[in-house]
């Protein structure tokens, strides 16, 4: 019986371990953390027979195994994933594990360093109301290898980060979206070329690419790369796109069209901000190229409301709005996050902060934000920032229990005024993820005094 290794007990490592114990290896999973949670899934794991240990990583030194599988989270260029690699032991991801599974459908893979998550849940809404079993997965639904248990989708709409590209090699979606792209995961992919070139490793193997048209960074890079084929996208209009109207979708008086043909009006789209409005146009390029007619994208745009943790709605409470952003964890993500609000704004940010570039979102602070209430590891960081550009309006709060409760209290003083979460930073630091993060805040929201 062949031997398979596991890293990583989050959903995708469970998903690809179960997976290849359905097909017959024995398969260790091994998590170097340990908690209740973790205790629970190897629990459930070990019940189905499959070993699980941790506080541990593999041991290479006592046994040899034919396949290693790794969850997103781990990075690739640690020593022992390089030594195995060049022990010559098959060292993958668990979305190129899917992929070997299920390279027979058609895929979507969408990527991009914010936008992707809106982006791949429309163009599955889109495929599913056209009548057609697409559920997202990746980065957002269920891990890929889910998908490959059981009966099949008919098409596979991927939200794929530049971890998961990274350890997919042979991934080569049907169509490739690339929603936008600025500095981020910095300290995992070192330089900003390096990030791009795994982004735009991806998107080289697809057999259509779709750009975002807007994005000031891939628009300068189209003498750099063969997209000459590629589909492109713009708010602006036919005369802003990049590619001919023929291989364009664009916004134009009011109107989506999409290689020239109108698709639906604009005032359909219950969606706000210039951002969602490029994701949109991704999305509607995605269902065109699939040949889905447009009456079902228009029912499907029309329907669609977005995502939680991104500019999600919770709750208002005596003329105060409650918005959960916890997806933003980057400074670009959190800037298109307050530019979508109204002014006046109570913003709460912090966490584990990123390589990046704050200024730009230090600047709609400056004009938008009535009191900065600063959480998590790194607080003290972002306000020596705000500081620094002379944003005095902040406060230290450390926990989100704190940052609502005050939040709460400085916007009674306001009138229509905004509680926004946005952190501009990763959540690690005092959760789980930005959703374990969104959903403390949501929980918050919602046991305020009405």
């Amino acid at each position: 019986m062949e031997k398979a290794y596991v890293v990583g007990l989050g959903k995708s490592g469970i998903a690809a371990a179960q997976l290849l114990h359905q097909q017959g290896y024995q398969v260790i999973v091994s998590d170097r953390s340990s908690n209740p949670e973790l205790l629970e899934r190897q629990k459930t794991l070990q019940n189905q027979g499959i070993e699980v240990n941790l506080n541990s990583l593999p041991d290479l030194e006592s046994s040899t195994p034919s396949l290693i599988v790794v969850s997103p989270g781990v990075p690739w260029d640690t020593p022992w994933l390089q030594q195995a690699r060049d022990r010559g032991i098959d060292t993958i991801g668990e979305l190129e594990l899917a992929w070997r599974h299920l390279q027979h459908l058609p895929w979507v893979g969408v990527t991009g360093t914010n936008g992707k998550t809106t982006t791949t849940a429309l163009i599955a809404a889109i495929f599913q109301t056209a009548g057609i079993n697409a559920p997202p997965c990746g980065n957002i639904g269920n891990p890929a290898c889910a998908l490959a248990q059981g009966s099949l989708p008919d098409w596979v709409i991927a939200e794929i980060s530049s971890f998961q590209i990274e350890s997919s090699p042979n991934l080569a979606p049907r169509i490739g979206v690339w929603t936008t792209f600025t500095p981020d995961h910095l300290n995992r992919h070192y330089t900003l070329d390096n990030y791009y070139q795994i982004k735009a490793s991806l998107l080289k193997r697809c057999t259509y690419q779709i750009f975002n048209g807007d994005d000031p960074y891939l628009a300068s890079r189209i003498p750099l790369h063969p997209w000459s084929n590629a589909y492109w996208t713009s708010t602006q209009g036919k005369h802003k796109l990049i590619s001919s109207p023929a291989k364009g979708v664009y916004i134009q008086d009011q109107q989506v069209i999409a290689f020239g043909k109108v698709i639906l009006p604009l005032s359909s789209f219950r969606m706000f901000g210039e951002h969602n409005q490029q994701n949109l146009l991704m999305a509607v390029a995605t269902a065109s190229l699939a040949q889905i007619e447009p009456e079902a994208i228009s029912i499907a745009v029309s329907n669609f409301t977005g995502v939680p943790h991104r500019l999600e709605d919770i709750c208002t409470i005596q003329n105060i709005r409650f918005v959960n952003d916890s997806k933003a964890t980057n400074y670009d993500a959190a800037l298109v996050g307050l530019k979508s609000v109204a002014a006046p704004v109570i913003l709460i940010a912090g966490g584990e902060a990123k390589t990046g570039d704050p200024l730009p979102w230090i600047e709609m602070i400056k004009t938008k934000v009535a009191k900065v209430l600063l959480i998590g590891k790194d607080a003290s960081t972002l306000a020596a920032s705000l500081e620094r550009s002379s944003y005095r309006d902040y406060l230290i709060v450390e926990t989100m229990e704190n940052a609502v409760r005050q939040a709460y209290q400085f916007a009674q003083s306001l009138p229509q005024s905004v509680v926004l979460l946005s952190p501009a930073c990763a959540s690690y630091d005092q959760y789980r993820s930005f959703e374990h993060r969104g959903d403390h805040f949501r929980q918050l929201c919602l046991e305020l005094p009405k």
